[in-house]
């Protein structure tokens, strides 16, 4: 019995012991995974910075003025309104010259009679130019106006060259008074000559020296010669005081001058530019002529 006992002890033990053994091989194995995994490098998620604000785009505010200018071009280029008003211009300037010539022989005046004419918009037509301006998104600058005055090959305004053959064979001399400047008076006068207009020569081109003001260029043909009538795409080729738009954009001062505009003077159509738009504008840097735009039709629309 005894013996018995103590046998069954002896096999507990040593099932004790192969379960032991087992369970430290088993932990040794577990203990093993655990430090080859603690030992691995394992890669580290980096969540990138947030992307820095867009930054703000730069405004070319010489490409806003230019299609602002856009629809303008358009009309003066390539409308059958534009063609018309110019043809219509020039039928009732040869109404104008006649009365006023007849006016003069009939007070048996002895002056030798002159029509004055400004160029750009009203004998040549620069449109050609503003549509370049418009297609590059760009705005005049001296530097490439003179580049298209040098090719000297702007087209006649629509019934300009007929009427001033017409006033040139009533007696008249044509004085071109210009704001072209010196630098552009080959090309200037190589462009009359070959559209055939009449006193296309030195003599009867002035151009601007210094000042866009016409006055004393005007005074210098009229000590000469007795002016019977103006033709223009501004009201400034009639009389500088236009220039003056503080109080409703000049419009008060037209009236004020009506007999005299009615009786001498032949306003052509140029929506293109011109005082109009300084008066709205300015004239300092692109950036403050288009806020300037800006202001105006915010402040204008209904």
């Amino acid at each position: 019995m005894k013996k018995a006992r103590t046998d069954l002890i002896s096999d507990l033990m040593h099932l004790l012991k192969g379960s032991m053994k087992k369970n430290i091989r088993n932990t040794a194995v577990l203990l093993a995974f655990v430090a080859i995994g603690c030992s691995s490098t394992q890669p580290v998620a980096i969540v990138p910075p947030p992307p820095p604000p867009p930054a703000t785009p730069l405004v070319d505010h010489a490409a806003q003025l230019s299609m602002q200018g856009a629809d303008a071009v358009l009309w003066q280029n390539t409308s059958a309104e534009a063609y018309r008003l110019f043809q219509q211009g020039y039928e009732l300037a040869r109404l104008k010259l006649d009365a006023n010539l007849a006016k003069q022989k009939a007070v048996k005046s002895t002056e030798p009679f002159a029509v004055v004419v400004d160029v750009d918009e009203t004998v040549l037509d620069n449109s050609p130019y503003q549509v370049e301006l418009v297609k590059k998104h760009t705005v005049y600058d001296q530097d490439s106006w003179k580049q298209w005055t040098d090719k000297a090959n702007a087209k006649a305004c629509p019934g300009a060259l007929e009427f001033l053959t017409y006033a040139k064979g009533a007696g008249c001399e044509v004085f071109y008074i210009t704001n072209r400047d010196k630098r552009e008076q080959a090309s200037t006068l190589k462009n009359l000559n070959d559209l055939g207009f009449p006193n296309s020569d030195a003599k009867h081109l002035l151009l601007m020296e210094g000042t866009s003001d016409k006055t004393d260029r005007r005074a210098k043909v009229d000590s000469t010669h007795r002016i019977v009538l103006f033709v223009g795409d501004q009201l400034r080729d009639f009389d500088e005081g236009f220039k003056d738009r503080k109080l409703n954009y000049g419009k008060g001062i037209v009236d004020s001058k009506h007999d005299t505009l009615m009786q001498y003077f032949i306003l052509l159509p140029n929506p293109m530019y011109g005082t109009y738009r300084d008066a709205v504008q300015g004239k300092g840097s692109d950036m403050e002529k288009q806020q300037q735009m800006d202001k105006w039709f915010q402040e204008n629309g209904y």
